[in-house]
């Protein structure tokens, strides 16, 4: 698994607004739109594209066009929705599937409560969305889930993460090739397996429930 910080003075700026108490849900939703496009400007450098022949005003050319199949994104119920805009600005031409899973609170296992996705991934670059890697459980359990379905090659978009996320996330994803993107590595998970110092509760303070 390769993980990379992006590091960018937007991004850290933007970063910072974010995990402000007061930033208003309105503010979290431009600024998560604003930082998953600094981010998967970054996350698609691997994409595959294809030469192609066009016309310009002037003369023609070989120019160069994403490559069929298109890409796939994956934002994780509920709180990855909150990231797809900023992703399908950056990639307009992708196919967007869902995955819902919630993590329980009190075992901290893993269930999948609803899946929207073609039933073949075969050949197909699936970018993963999500907003916090904390303990590593839903986002592992969602990879596992799309390599079953023969993705090619996984890409996964988080704001934060923990250190034992990561790690946890290694142990699990085995030998499987994924790419994970970040805007920082936290300091580490509370007793509640909440980020420190994190910025809450992504979904709560995406639509507007945060207390």
């Amino acid at each position: 698994m390769r993980v990379q910080v992006v590091e960018h003075p937007l991004i850290s700026h933007k970063l910072t607004q974010l995990r402000r108490v007061e930033t208003a849900s309105n503010q979290f939703r431009e600024l998560t739109r604003e930082l998953v496009m600094l981010l998967s400007y970054e996350a698609s450098g691997s994409i595959a594209t294809e030469p192609v022949e066009i016309q310009t005003p002037v003369a023609t050319m070989t120019g160069t066009q994403l490559a069929d199949p298109k890409p796939l994104v994956v934002p994780i119920l509920r709180a990855g929705l909150g990231m797809l805009d900023g992703m399908t600005a950056m990639v307009p031409t992708a196919e967007v599937g869902f995955l819902g899973m919630a993590r329980n609170e009190e075992t901290l296992d893993i269930i999948t409560y609803a899946e929207r996705l073609p039933d073949d991934l075969t050949g197909r670059h699936v970018f993963v969305l999500d907003p916090m890697l904390a303990t590593g459980g839903t986002l592992a359990e969602a990879i596992r889930f799309l390599k079953k379905a023969n993705a090619a090659k996984i890409t996964c978009i988080c704001l934060l993460a923990a250190p034992e996320g990561i790690e946890r996330l290694r142990e699990k994803v085995g030998d499987i090739e994924v790419e994970l993107y970040l805007a920082a590595i936290d300091e580490k998970l509370n007793e509640k397996s909440y980020i420190v110092p994190g910025l809450g509760d992504a979904g709560d303070r995406l639509y507007g429930l945060a207390q």
